[in-house]
């Protein structure tokens, strides 16, 4: 199928590569049909573009590569609305936003992907250890700073 992008032009995605998420986004209840880009084999940072809305996309990241003490509970009907009979059939992102010079991922809003059947569900999570904007890094340099070597 060809998926129309407002950032990558037109993209060619497999039928059996769109991303289910029954009850939409946090913000987002009408947008269900997803795919994810990768922009390279050791990419770290992923789009979850939809199909179905050229301009509504979203950079994801696997919290893993950055919080090593993160872990998403996930209680046993949702992993049942999921279809997920373990846990290494799911795979968990984050959406990461950039704030000024610097990124942060939503680690209070995790999404939960069934990677054999491709639904999803964005978790909200009770756990105060987490925000919705936990910093990763810094980027680039600010305006007015000079870069010294």
């Amino acid at each position: 199928m060809q998926v129309k992008t407002t950032r990558f032009g037109v993209v060619d995605i497999a039928d059996d590569k769109v991303i289910t998420f029954p009850q939409g986004l946090l913000g987002f209840p009408d947008h269900r049909r997803y795919c994810l880009l990768e922009p390279g084999e050791d990419a770290c940072f992923f789009w979850l573009q939809s199909i179905d809305e050229p301009a509504l996309a979203f950079v994801l990241t696997d919290p893993a590569l950055f919080f090593k003490e993160y872990e998403v509970p996930i209680r046993p009907e949702q992993a049942e609305t999921l279809g997920i009979d373990k846990m290494e059939d799911a795979q968990v992102f984050v959406i990461v936003n950039k704030v000024g010079q610097v990124l942060t991922a939503n680690l209070q809003g995790p999404l939960l992907i069934n990677t054999l059947n491709l639904s999803g569900q964005q978790l909200v999570l009770a756990d105060k250890r987490w925000s919705t904007r936990h910093t990763i890094m810094q980027v680039g340099v600010e305006q007015g700073q000079a870069a010294t070597a």
